[in-house]
């Protein structure tokens, strides 16, 4: 992935984030994380306040724009308590698109998780499926969102599969329409009136000075079951960590309290599917490494569904 830096943003835009800023920036710091290709700089203006920029354009990323429009309208929206970065203003001349945010002193947390920091995610996750959601914040609800999964499987030929390690391969094309099948009940499973962030991964997350966490990059927004992204997080730990034991976490956690067995396994299902699916496509402009990532997701999740399904 290949990220733009501050110069890169046209001047004019960069004028305006300015305005926003109320001064001048005299220092911007390029963030290499994540799996946008557009700008993400903490910067600091003469005054020395401070803040985190990400834009981009059509040119950047056909896609990216109307990402970062959603997550601008979505984050105006929060409730206080979700621990997000505050939305400081966005601008958007009709190409370009910035986010102007809350710049949160903190890191991402460390991989392989380490127990104490995926412990304080846990909470932080707990708390805000505890948060009731207001009815003007501008998310899908997540079973929409799901019902793709289910298509993503279904435009998968079973038999052109490419190799996949540990027997996946041929676990897969064995299994494939029961995989549909879980995957298609997943996106109703999942229901429910809690706020979703959908994307919970360490490189969308970033822990304080004092323990404290902060969910960043909003644009997936949902709404539904409340141990929705804890189960998400659940790949990322397994990524990560291939013997981590992820069924004594969900034994031992009460954010995964009521999650039922059999939903938590379906979607899963669904997040193979559609791992697997866009890991097939041509790699996107500026971002050389997404499709293996997504390849070696669906690897990870397929692995937890065989497992759940094998007892």
């Amino acid at each position: 992935m290949t990220r733009l830096a501050w110069h890169d943003i046209p001047a004019p835009v960069r004028a305006q984030i300015e305005d926003v800023l109320g001064g001048p920036v005299v220092e911007a710091v390029s963030q290499s994380g994540g799996y946008s290709p557009g700008s993400a700089d903490r910067v600091v203006t003469a005054s020395g306040r401070r803040a985190f920029v990400k834009a981009a354009s059509p040119a950047v990323n056909l896609d990216t724009p109307n990402i970062h429009r959603r997550e601008a309208a979505i984050t105006a929206k929060l409730p206080a308590a979700v621990p997000a970065p505050a939305l400081l203003g966005a601008v958007d001349d009709g190409e370009w698109i910035a986010l102007v945010l809350e710049d949160v002193e903190g890191r991402h947390p460390a991989t392989p998780w380490r127990p104490r920091e995926l412990d304080a995610v846990l909470d932080a996750l707990q708390q805000v499926a505890a948060i009731e959601l207001p009815a003007d914040v501008p998310v899908v609800d997540v079973a929409d969102a799901l019902a793709g999964d289910a298509a993503a499987w279904r435009s998968i030929d079973p038999d052109a599969l490419p190799p996949l390690p540990r027997g996946l391969g041929a676990w897969t094309r064995t299994h494939f329409d029961g995989l549909v099948d879980a995957a298609t009940r997943g996106a109703s499973d999942a229901r429910g009136d809690r706020l979703v962030h959908y994307d919970t991964r360490a490189d969308n997350l970033l822990i304080r000075p004092d323990g404290t966490v902060v969910l960043v990059d909003w644009p997936w927004g949902a709404r539904g079951a409340g141990w929705f992204d804890a189960l998400s997080l659940l790949i990322n730990v397994r990524y990560y960590e291939p013997e981590a034991d992820v069924e004594g976490l969900i034994a031992r956690h009460p954010v995964f309290d009521g999650m039922p067995a059999e939903a938590a396994t379906n979607v899963l299902a669904g997040f193979a599917g559609m791992f697997l699916s866009s890991s097939l496509q041509p790699d996107p402009p500026r971002m050389p490494t997404l499709r293996t990532f997504q390849r070696d997701q669906a690897i990870v999740t397929l692995e937890l569904v065989r497992e759940r399904w094998e007892g």
